[in-house]
């Protein structure tokens, strides 16, 4: 019994071994793939057969490797079999995203509501009928979808699945895992985390960055080397609530003077003197009540390839108040409107302020704005840089670079996608044994 332990644990690890540098490299043959690993030829084709009949992997073809022998076939990781669904509950909207182990993404659903006034049991039951919809449509693809990971805007108990506060929503010591209830396994995360995975793995492809997402709340993810940081109990990048000015306005968090408070999207309205675009198609209450009579939420379906994004729906923002709010600020600042334009002057010195502190604290490469700081960062751009270089440049030979995030606001859900994928990659055995 116990050889027979020893002898799975190590085709485990092999079966990792093969996939992941199959994963890495793009596509290999069987012959390189022995040389990489180590492992005998035998071995490796072994392992690849049943990576292939898992439908992980598949043939495409023969190279020469030399000059002399026969050619050899190359891998890849296939992209036809295995999926995952990244989910996400943000304030204002609801979204799902399919992709499967190629990091093809294969379906996107995003549905505009205002989550502010519903119970989360309504929010839930809503995000599950959006969930559902997507994995028949993935299942009509031929795609076998393997798990799920739910991006929520709040500190997370990953091992109970529990948001301990998200104050924007006005949830606290929440059980979403629990009520969630679909037929896959699905881990709960924070938000601003996966957003910034979701830039490592479907981004500029940076691996040491500080991922700053703006929305109606503020978070921020750090990735060093390829790895992301959570903390000690996996609270880090609660940016939005870094005091910026200890004599400022209230904050939902109890605070004063957060970042929030300046630079996030109703803050933005609000000094641009716009009022929040709030429930702009119907509550999370009414929607689910609606759920199952045939509404449908908006889709989009060109694909993502290898991370890139290509085609008209690529973005696929939410077409609700997040879209709403920020395409009407932008039509001010185009028109100089004098409010707006002060509104993002103060946005932009207040994301330095905070920006400022993380950068002494953790030392990062690159930051990278996501979220609506992409369309906004023509007219915040220069006062975050000027503001981290007025409270830096004495102590830095450089500032970090401020670069804008290709991702928009789907960046959170593509990186709870993401992280399923990572996954399946990492122990392939797992799903063999399912």
């Amino acid at each position: 019994m116990a050889q027979a332990v020893r002898h799975d644990a190590m085709r485990a690890r092999n079966l990792a071994l093969v996939l992941g540098e199959v994963n890495s490299r793009g596509s290999v043959t069987r012959a390189a793939l022995a040389e990489i690993t180590g492992l005998t030829k035998t071995t490796v084709s072994k392992l690849v057969a049943d990576l292939i009949d898992a439908g992980l992997v598949v043939e495409t073809g023969a190279v020469r490797d030399g000059e002399r022998g026969r050619p050899g076939v190359v891998v890849r990781v296939s992209g036809e079999h295995v999926a995952s669904v990244g989910l996400e509950i943000n304030v204002d909207y609801l979204a799902v995203r399919v992709v499967d182990l190629s990091r093809t993404v294969r379906l996107r659903r995003t549905q505009a509501v205002d989550n502010r006034f519903a119970q989360p049991g309504d929010v839930v039951a809503l995000l599950r009928n959006l969930a559902l919809k997507a994995v028949d449509d993935a299942v009509d693809m031929g795609l076998r979808v393997v798990g799920g990971v739910l991006a929520v805007p709040g500190p997370v108990d990953q091992r109970t699945g529990t948001v301990h506060n998200a104050p924007n929503l006005g949830w606290r010591d929440v059980p979403v895992a629990a009520l969630l209830e679909l037929p896959f396994p699905v881990q709960v995360e924070n938000e601003a985390n996966l957003a910034a995975l979701g830039e490592l793995w479907f981004g500029s492809g940076l691996s040491d960055f500080l991922h700053v997402s703006g929305e109606i709340g503020i978070g921020a993810g750090l990735v060093v080397r390829g790895r992301l940081f959570q903390g000690s109990h996996g609270f880090a990048g609660e940016l939005g609530h870094v005091v910026v000015s200890p004599d400022g306005p209230a904050c939902r968090c109890g605070g004063r003077g957060c970042l929030e408070q300046y630079a996030s999207q109703d803050a933005l309205a609000s000094a641009t003197g716009l009022t929040p675009a709030a429930n702009p198609h119907t509550t999370g209450a009414q929607a689910a009540a609606t759920a199952g009579n045939g509404t449908q939420a908006p889709t989009t379906g060109n694909g993502t390839r290898g991370g890139a994004i290509t085609g008209s729906g690529a973005q696929a923002s939410p077409g609700g108040t997040t879209a709403g709010d920020i395409s009407r600020i932008v039509a001010r600042l185009e028109a100089e409107d004098p409010a707006a334009l002060a509104a993002c002057e103060r946005a932009g010195w207040a994301l330095g302020v905070a920006l400022s502190s993380a950068i002494n604290l953790v030392d990062p490469d690159t930051i990278v704005l996501g979220g609506i700081y992409g369309p906004l960062f023509p007219w915040i751009g220069e006062a975050v840089t000027a503001t981290l270089t007025s409270r830096l440049g004495q102590m830095r030979d450089a500032v970090p670079p401020v670069v804008v995030s290709r991702l928009g606001t789907e960046a959170a859900a593509l990186g709870a996608a993401g992280q399923v994928i990572q996954r399946v990659i990492a122990d392939p055995a797992a799903l063999l044994q399912t």
